[in-house]
């Protein structure tokens, strides 16, 4: 069964196993780097199967005028299972009253644009990026 809490960089070694599983690189060069994005983020949503952190939504922003989903990522085993789709809601509702949900991905990512279009967000696109807010 899956349940959901809130996390912190407490659990930096098992984020980083998911980014490294995934093939997030980026996030893997500097641990104290990751360590204060983590620990100054606005919130952390886990997603478990028992103790084991499987996935996470992280939002960036001030929570009252603008919220900006930074990384939703959910290892391999629990694709296809609704937890985005759970998470992606839980942020709506614990920020609905925020005027602006943004959430970037790349322009050719056809998986990602087919999902967060299909979580209701609309496009705002450049050369390199789509936006999605809500």
């Amino acid at each position: 069964m899956i349940t959901y809490k809130e996390i912190d960089s407490t659990y930096l070694g098992r984020i980083k196993e998911i980014y490294e599983a995934e093939g997030w690189m980026a996030y893997l060069n500097d641990d104290e780097k990751l360590r204060r994005a983590f620990d100054n983020s606005l919130y952390i949503l886990g997603a478990f199967e028992g103790d084991k952190l499987v996935g996470f939504i992280r939002c960036l922003g001030d929570g009252e005028h603008a919220v900006m989903i930074q990384d939703l990522i959910i290892d391999k085993e629990h694709q296809r299972q609704k937890l985005g789709t759970t998470m992606m809601n839980k942020i709506f509702e614990k920020y609905a009253t925020v005027r602006f949900v943004q959430v970037n991905t790349d322009l050719e990512d056809e998986r990602d644009n087919a999902f967060y279009k299909a979580m209701g967000m609309r496009t705002l696109e450049n050369a390199h990026m789509i936006s999605y807010c809500r």
